[in-house]
């Protein structure tokens, strides 16, 4: 029990990264005022946890719905994750969300900010969709950690939320440099969770 929540803690603050989206939710509320940041970190991740959340609760049924084994997804989600790490390592991702943010602005300044491109795909991506599918299905349908999940998953959103009322604060403490540093700190991180995820695919195909 304590290696799954600790794991998973692991998975989905890493994907989360409120630290770097810190960031990007200045640039995205460089224009609005404190009440209106405050509103927009709450929406933001109160529906990136719905999201997630849902993820969590069906995703495996969609699974079996369209016949995709579990192990068959934790190699593809594995691999997805991988992919993340590697942009997260090579600052590539730090330079697709920021686009993906500038257009959203761009179509909405204010009122749908906190759902798109905040919620999703800056909180809830799919990354993080994935990491809760995988980590639902390696509960095993195992109620308590389930319900570990879904609270960690209610964290790790909480402190984004709050990582996004010091955003100013962060900034202006860790500077570019530091934030690059920790991005790619948090990359080979996930590069490592996400490996294992391969492998656990692997070993259920090999005993199935």
């Amino acid at each position: 029990m304590q290696d799954y929540i600790s794991s998973a803690l692991a998975t989905l603050l890493v994907i989360a990264d409120p630290i770097f989206l810190s960031a990007l939710f200045l640039g995205l509320t460089h224009n609005l005022n404190r009440e209106q940041r405050a509103e927009v970190a709450l929406r933001g991740t109160v529906i990136a946890f719905f999201i997630l959340l849902g993820a969590g609760l069906g995703g495996a049924k969609l699974l079996s719905i369209l016949g995709i084994s579990l192990s068959a997804f934790r190699i593809a989600g594995g691999l997805l994750l991988l992919s993340s790490a590697a942009e997260m390592v090579f600052d590539r991702r730090g330079q697709r969300q920021q686009d993906i943010a500038t257009k959203a602005i761009s179509i909405d300044h204010v009122r749908n900010i906190s759902a798109f491109p905040l919620a999703i795909p800056l909180l809830a991506g799919p990354g993080a969709i994935t990491a809760m599918i995988l980590l639902a299905g390696r509960a095993e349908g195992d109620i308590t950690k389930l319900g570990a999940l879904y609270a960690l998953a209610g964290l790790v959103m909480f402190a984004c939320y709050l990582s996004f009322r010091a955003a100013e604060r962060i900034s202006m403490l860790l500077g570019v440099t530091g934030r690059a540093v920790i991005s790619r700190l948090l990359g080979i991180i996930l590069a490592a969770l996400a490996v294992q995820f391969v492998i656990d695919g692997v070993t259920l195909l090999i005993q199935a």
